[in-house]
């Protein structure tokens, strides 16, 4: 299923901003790209995105940025200030000619302006909940999206009903209609009706186009996806091998219609049931 999220927070290394955003797949495929600053928090993000996302190719980005919170403490690392003055000293020796360091060089020169360290716990604290409010949107846009589909899909379900409901009383009569058919045939070519051929070959062709059970199947994995459509959460794989099993019946159905309004109707049932499948590919 397609979503998207994203929310900012700010934190004592800076502004905190995750988004979320996913496209349609079978499987869940998470990718991250974490700032280096932020490596640390990516397990514990994971974590918290899988137990609550199944399917969909997710991308997460997490990234640092400007804060809006008071800077930090900062000071000069006496260490890297003796360094940077015995590398100079060096570096004028082998170059008299070279000119002395100003101060902005000094000050831009790695580790020499020493930071506080960030209290490690409360980031932890500020990256959960900002994954928290991300999740609950990003949730709540996919509802929208499976709330739309799942409309869809009802809508072919009471099609195929209707087909079933349809087509239902016209079994017996079809069957009934070809058997007389095949008997009057054999008649014709053997000259009796009593004919033990005639009936073997009447008994068994009405085992063969007797469609009852199909559409009885047919019935109940309708009732199925109904049933996994109103109870809400993660359906998706549920639906996916209910939408199996309807092709399967369907096509069973096709392969035994005894008239052309059975095959008319197996017929529909397959572009419905395949429409089907297209959404239940979407949904979680």
């Amino acid at each position: 299923m397609t979503g998207y999220a994203a929310a900012s927070a700010d934190s004592p290394r800076g502004r905190l901003t995750l988004e979320l955003r996913s496209v349609n797949a079978r499987f869940l495929d998470l990718q991250f790209r974490v700032a280096e600053e932020l490596r640390a928090l990516e397990p514990a993000l994971r974590e918290m995105i899988v137990a609550r996302v199944a399917r969909g190719k997710l991308d997460c980005r997490f990234y640092l940025g400007e804060s809006g919170m008071a800077e930090r403490p900062q000071r000069l690392n006496p260490q890297a200030l003796q360094r940077v003055r015995e590398l100079s000293e060096q570096v004028r020796k082998a170059f008299p000619e070279a000119g002395p360091l100003r101060v902005g060089d000094v000050l831009r020169w790695p580790g020499v302006i020493a930071e506080e360290p960030a209290d490690e716990e409360t980031l932890r604290r500020i990256a959960a909940g900002l994954c928290t409010r991300v999740l609950d949107e990003f949730q709540a846009s996919r509802g929208r999206e499976g709330a739309k589909l799942a409309a869809g899909i009802r809508d072919r379900v009471q099609a195929m009903r209707a087909h079933v409901d349809e087509v239902a009383p016209l079994v017996p009569l079809a069957v009934a209609a070809y058997q007389a058919k095949v008997a009057e045939r054999l008649k014709e070519a053997l000259g009796s009706a009593d004919d033990d051929r005639v009936r073997a070959e009447v008994a068994l062709f009405g085992v063969k186009v007797d469609v009852d059970e199909e559409l009885e199947r047919l019935r109940a994995h309708l009732g199925e996806v109904e049933l996994a459509l109103g109870k809400g959460g993660p359906a998706g794989k549920r639906l996916d091998f209910l939408a199996q099993e309807l092709n399967r019946e369907a096509n069973t159905l096709a392969s035994k219609a005894a008239s052309q309004p059975l095959s008319d109707c197996a017929l529909e049932l397959k572009l419905l049931v395949e429409q089907i499948r297209e959404q239940v590919q979407n949904i979680e």
